[in-house]
């Protein structure tokens, strides 16, 4: 049978000796179970791991492969917002003016937010510290490269800094979901106008 020794010469095929559409189907699942425990984790309540096996259709064995406890399941999750999140900056400045980059950056924080909020409502302490210290530096680039672009055109008012913008939007990761329904959209207008410069 391909695949499996030969019972008379002990020959393996290439194709499982190169192990390639095992890595491709593993690689696969994986991406599978993320995008699933990534829609389930904005939904209301506890995030199960037998909830993601089931959206994803494959077996509670399989997730465990990849994932062997709900906490490395949504690490994993927030690490993948945290890159989407400092990736979006870039292509935000170069397709945007620069404080309607801005904003449309701060309406993508929002989302991250309540990932944020659930992620280290879940994990352990020592844990979320860990996220925490890690990610603040490739949001603080963003956080740059986007107040950057507002100074080069004169928009941003200059005494602006990345902390200032890091501290202001920190709150949103401490509303629940009613209230950053409610209030964030007019929160994050107020916020942008307050970063604007104000030409006489």
């Amino acid at each position: 049978m391909s695949g499996y020794p030969d019972q008379h010469s002990g020959h393996v095929s290439a194709s499982a000796k190169s192990g390639a559409p095992r890595r491709s189907d593993a690689r696969l699942n994986r991406e599978r179970i993320l995008q699933a425990a990534r829609e389930l984790v904005r939904e209301s309540g506890e995030l199960k791991l037998n909830a993601v096996a089931k959206a994803c259709g494959i077996g509670q064995g399989t997730l465990y492969r990849h994932f062997p406890t709900r906490e490395d399941l949504l690490v994993e999750v927030y690490r993948q917002e945290v890159d989407e999140l400092v990736a979006a900056a870039a292509q935000l400045v170069e397709r945007r003016e620069s404080m309607d980059a801005l904003a449309a950056w701060l309406d993508r924080v929002a989302a991250y937010a309540r990932v944020k909020r659930d992620v280290f409502a879940a994990v352990e302490a020592a844990t979320w510290r860990d996220l925490a210290a890690h990610s603040l530096g490739p949001i603080g680039d963003a956080v740059e490269l986007l107040l950057n672009a507002g100074r080069a055109t004169g928009s941003l008012r200059p005494d602006v800094e990345v902390r200032d913008v890091i501290v202001l939007i920190s709150w949103l990761s401490r509303l629940d979901d009613t209230e950053l329904d409610a209030r964030g959209p007019r929160l994050l207008s107020i916020l942008i106008d307050g970063l604007r410069a104000h030409h006489p």
